[in-house]
C-alpha cells in the first residue's frame, strides 16, 4: 500500500479496465477519475478529470487486441497528463504492441517497435513500465528508462506448487523453448523449476504460419511445458505440442505464456488441441465469448503494483525479476 497516496494517480484507458482497477486494490488506492471515449469518425476523447498538477501519474494501458485504438488512447492521455503539469509520468504497458517488428527482416519493411517507442517518448511519457518484451533489446528503443519485468517468477511459483517436487520427480519433466529465439527466456524458467531445456526447432515460412522441423532434447516419456511470450493465432503452439507427443515422444503437454493475443480462432484451435492446460497472464483480458476450460489466467497486477511502489518511492526494482 502507498501512504502519501495524494501524490500518486493511476488511469487507465479501455484496454484492460480490471487489470487497472486490481492494481489499484493491491496498492489500495483509488482508480484515477478519467473520461476515455471516441468521436463519431473514431478520434479518441479524453478528459482527466482529476487534477494531476505536480502528481507521479501511471497510466496503464495495454496496446492488445483495437491495437491502434488503444496504442492512440495512450498517447493522448500521456499529452493530456502533461499538458495538466503532472510531475512524471509512467507509461504502464503490460503488453506492448508492435514488438514483433523489432527489426528488417526483408527490403523496406518499417521497424515499427522502434516508432511506437518514439511516439510514446514524443508524447511526453518520463518512463516505461512493461512486461515480457518480445525481445530485451527493445528497451534500448526508447530515450527514456524502461523497467522490464518478466513473468517467470510467477510461473515458476504456479508450476512448483502444481508439481511440488515432493510428489513429481521433475527428472521426469521438461521445459520446452518453442524456437531458438526463446531459448534463453526459457533456460531461465526452467533453472527457477529445477527442470531440464528441449528445443522445438521452428521455422516461419511468413507472419501467424510456422512449421517444426525437428525436436532437440530428450522429450520421450516426460511431461513438458511451453514457455512463450506470446500466443496470437495459437498454430505455433498447437505444432509444436504436437512434435513433442509424435515425434519427441512426450506424454503430456502443458503451456504457459506471458500474452494471450488469442487471434482469430486461436482459442477452439488451442481447445481442441493436445495441450492439457494454456496459463496465460492478465495481461490481455480473454476474449469475452471464451467459455473452453484449457485456457486460464494468473494474476500479474501485485507485481506491478510492486513495481509502481518502487518506482514512486525511487526504491530499486531488482528483487522482482
Amino acid at each position: 500500500m502507498i501512504a502519501h497516496g495524494n501524490r500518486i494517480k493511476i488511469f487507465t484507458g479501455r484496454s484492460n479496465v480490471p487489470f487497472a482497477e486490481s492494481v489499484c486494490t493491491e496498492l489500495g488506492i483509488e482508480l484515477g477519475k478519467c473520461k476515455v471515449d471516441s468521436f463519431a469518425d473514431g478520434e479518441a476523447n479524453i478528459l482527466i478529470e482529476d487534477s494531476v498538477r505536480g502528481s507521479d501519474v501511471y497510466i496503464i494501458q495495454s496496446t492488445c487486441n483495437r491495437v491502434n485504438d488503444n496504442l492512440m488512447e495512450l498517447l493522448v492521455m500521456i499529452d493530456a497528463c502533461r499538458r495538466s503539469s503532472a510531475g512524471r509520468i509512467n507509461a504502464v504497458i503490460p503488453y506492448f504492441g508492435y514488438a514483433r517488428q523489432d527489426r528488417t527482416a526483408k527490403g523496406r519493411e518499417p521497424i515499427s517497435a522502434k516508432l511506437v517507442a518514439n511516439l510514446i517518448t514524443v508524447a511526453g511519457a518520463d518512463r516505461v513500465l512493461t512486461l515480457d518484451l518480445h525481445s530485451g533489446q527493445l528497451q534500448g528503443f526508447f530515450d527514456i528508462p524502461v523497467d522490464h519485468l518478466v513473468g517467470s517468477p510467477i510461473f515458476a511459483k504456479y508450476y512448483l506448487s502444481k508439481f511440488d517436487e515432493k510428489t513429481y520427480d521433475h527428472d521426469d519433466f521438461c521445459v520446452v523453448s518453442p524456437d531458438i529465439g526463446s531459448v534463453a527466456r526459457s533456460r531461465a524458467f526452467a533453472t527457477k523449476v529445477h527442470m531440464p531445456l528441449a528445443i522445438v526447432d521452428k521455422r516461419r515460412q511468413r507472419a501467424n504460419m510456422s512449421e517444426v522441423k525437428n525436436v532437440i532434447g530428450d522429450v520421450r516419456g516426460k511431461t513438458c511445458i511451453l514457455f512463450d511470450d506470446i500466443v496470437d493465432t495459437g498454430g505455433s503452439l498447437c505444432h509444436a505440442a504436437e512434435a513433442l507427443i509424435e515425434v519427441g515422444g512426450a506424454t503430456k503437454v502443458y503451456a504457459c505464456a506471458s500474452h494471450g493475443v488469442l487471434s482469430n480462432n486461436a482459442c477452439d484451435l488451442i481447445e481442441n488441441s493436445c495441450i492439457e492446460e494454456l496459463m496465460l497472464l492478465n495481461t490481455i483480458p480473454l476474449p469475452s465469448l471464451y467459455t473452453g476450460r484449457k485456457i486460464r489466467q494468473l494474476d500479474a497486477a501485485p507485481m506491478f503494483a510492486k513495481a509502481i511502489t518502487r518506482i514512486f518511492n525511487e526504491q530499486p526494482l531488482s528483487d522482482l525479476l
